[in-house]
């Protein structure tokens, strides 16, 4: 993300350190464990691996993830909160408990669309049930040319 010249306002300053949604999503899946950059695309569907390698190399750059390459065959790197990072987890519950009495999205939509909730989600330790079925129809018809 490119950096404007500060204003030295506090809150100017954290806003650009956050940056967009993707930042905090991000924070929101490392609060609970590393996790390597597939998992990430996975759990942050529609990002693209281009934003994501992105937004994460700046957040190294800001200090709010650490990235822990472990090398093999195929490549093993996992990026973790750091202190800094964690800083952002206050501000982070404060969002979620706004969606909530916003009405904004609800717990149980995400789990109907993705079959779980999200890590940061209070229903998380509940019984989960399997991913909604694809409401597309399968073909199962043969074209032959």
């Amino acid at each position: 993300m490119r950096r404007r010249e500060g204003d030295g306002c506090p809150v100017a300053g954290a806003l650009q350190v956050v940056g967009d949604k993707w930042t905090l999503l991000i924070v929101r899946d490392l609060a609970r464990a590393p996790r390597r950059t597939t998992e990430l695309i996975a759990a942050l569907h529609p990002i693209s691996s281009r934003t994501l390698v992105g937004r994460l190399r700046d957040m190294e750059h800001d200090a709010l993830v650490a990235r822990r390459d472990y090398g093999g065959s195929p490549p093993h790197v996992e990026y973790a909160l750091t202190e800094r990072g964690r800083l952002l987890l206050p501000m982070l519950d404060s969002l979620r408990q706004l969606g909530l009495a916003l009405g904004c999205n609800e717990c149980e939509d995400r789990r109907a669309h993705l079959g779980d909730y999200c890590d940061a989600c209070p229903h998380k330790g509940e019984r989960e049930r399997p991913p909604a079925a694809s409401t597309r129809q399968r073909d199962d018809s043969i074209v032959l040319l």
